[in-house]
């Protein structure tokens, strides 16, 4: 069975880059723990766009869907009314992929 691709593609105003990155850079680190994950990436825009991608590979699509309904919803909830702060990004769109191929360096 092919590992499966999630990009979340986030529209982030200019102004709110800096608080994305920094809010990856402070994240519980959930994903790296969870079954099934294979690798994270956080891409930003370099020019043209103000979209930033996120870029999760998980060992099949049963791994992915658990870690949204566990670790992910759990870290977006935030704690108390008023504690969780505002949205870096804008928009989100989520792309979905299987891996048909893929390579690494030789040697």
């Amino acid at each position: 069975m092919p590992s499966v691709v999630k990009i979340n593609v986030l529209t982030v105003p200019a102004e709110q880059r800096e608080t994305l990155e920094k809010r990856f850079a402070s994240r519980a680190h959930a994903v790296e723990n969870s079954d099934g994950f294979e690798w994270f990436e956080l891409l930003r825009p370099v020019e043209g766009t103000d979209q930033y991608l996120v870029y999760t590979r998980w060992k099949d699509e049963e791994s992915f869907q658990a870690w949204m309904e566990g670790p992910m919803k759990a870290a977006h909830q935030g704690g108390a009314e008023g504690e969780r702060p505002k949205p870096a990004a804008s928009g989100s769109t989520l792309w979905s992929f299987e891996v048909v191929q893929s390579a690494g360096p030789k040697g």
